[in-house]
């Protein structure tokens, strides 16, 4: 059964709405070969099918699938030949996945203050910074850092943005990340892509996601002579099946997305005490994002929102200076690894011990946009938006 909220909508996020056993032409091709591991025809895999579509539809040179988008944050820094215990800095407000990426990868985290637009502050970095994360949060697309030699961008939540000159985000850096988790943009419950500009990283990462080798479609397994270790983050020809219809609807649903964003951005109250910050025309638009004057008036409209039955979400769970992951520095391994590694001191970068960024998180509230409505659908929702935020 289908959750739907009272407008109407289903309680679902953005790719997961397009989500139809009818179209499902690549899942019924890959069950009707009898084949879900991607090596394991001499004909062109659905997963490199996938890779194939992907590198067209972003620009992008080099493409490879994974299982989700922690291990392709992982490949991109391994693949980058790090000594263990490097230094890697990231956003201080981002998802968690992004910290046990550095982590698990024997390389440590230093978190960095974000302005106000809740990007990566990188006048922060210092000169000799070699390794940086930035995270385009809430399909937002982040600046990119110009003369670090690895910029990874983490575009989990942003499929589709592109940058101002036009680039598709992921294609600016070293590396760039994407997720099919199944709140973000396109989903196939997990899944992750890897795409970079560089043929050598490629290389690397493609070894090394397949226990060190590069594989020979129909010819499993093959060994390079100079093989490293590796693991196993091969996708499955069924999850590159469902990525491959979720992207046919990338462009409907970006669309739809836009047309309800200007809908709600020509419609909704103008408050000084609660204003609907400004998207740039290459954002994703997936959500409205508010900024309170207080946060006694945020938890208002959290509570009027949810009353109404209107999703919202805060943000506050992305503050990594207060997550346990990176206040305990706790280790499975004996010795403590990776933090055993870590330089003394603080391994942070803010002009105020994050307090502004504990402010603008306190005071900021999501309200997720909706592709599928009709147009009509689409007025009443901002109508029903409207009203509520009125009497907050």
């Amino acid at each position: 059964m289908t959750l739907r909220n009272r407008l109407g909508q289903r309680f679902l996020p953005y790719g997961a709405n397009y989500l139809d056993w009818h179209d499902m032409h690549e899942l019924r091709e890959a069950i009707g070969h009898g084949v879900l591991f991607r090596y394991q025809t001499e004909d062109e895999s659905l997963a490199s099918r996938l890779e194939r579509h992907v590198a067209e539809r972003l620009g992008a040179a080099h493409v490879l699938a994974v299982h989700n988008c922690t291990e392709a944050l992982r490949l991109a820094l391994i693949s980058s030949r790090p000594r263990t215990g490097a230094l890697v800095h990231i956003p201080a407000v981002t998802f968690v996945a992004v910290a046990g990426a550095v982590l698990s990868s024997g390389l440590i985290p230093v978190l960095v203050d974000v302005d106000e637009s809740l990007a990566l502050d990188a006048t922060l970095l210092p000169p000799d910074t070699e390794r940086v994360i930035v995270a385009h949060m809430e399909g937002a697309a982040a600046p990119v850092p110009e003369g670090i030699p690895y910029v990874v961008e983490d575009c989990a939540q942003a499929l589709g943005a592109r940058l101002p000159d036009g680039r598709h985000v992921g294609t600016a850096g070293y590396a760039g990340t994407f997720s099919f988790h199944h709140n973000k943009v396109l989903t196939s419950g997990e899944g992750g892509l890897l795409v970079t500009g560089d043929p050598a990283a490629w290389a690397t990462m493609r070894g090394y996601h397949d226990h060190g080798s590069a594989r020979v479609p129909g010819r499993y397994p093959t060994w390079n002579p100079d093989a490293h270790y590796g693991e196993n983050l091969v996708t499955s020809e069924g999850v590159a099946a469902v990525q491959l219809q979720q992207f046919r609807h990338l462009d409907e649903l970006l669309d739809g997305l836009e047309r309800h964003h200007d809908l709600a951005m020509g419609a909704l109250p103008a408050r000084t005490d609660l204003q609907v910050l400004p998207r740039a025309a290459g954002d994703v638009k997936i959500s409205l994002r508010f900024r309170c004057e207080s946060r006694e008036l945020r938890d208002a409209a959290v509570t009027a929102l949810t009353a109404h039955g209107i999703a919202n979400w805060t943000l506050g769970k992305y503050l990594l200076p207060e997550h346990p992951v990176l206040t305990g520095r706790r280790s499975l391994y004996a010795d403590g690894f990776p933090w055993s590694l870590a330089p003394d001191g603080p391994l942070a970068l803010s002009r105020d011990g994050f307090a502004r960024t504990r402010d603008l998180l306190d005071r900021t509230l999501c309200v997720p946009l909706s592709p599928e409505l009709s147009e009509q659908d689409r007025i009443l929702a901002v109508k029903t938006l409207r009203q509520v935020l009125e009497t907050v």
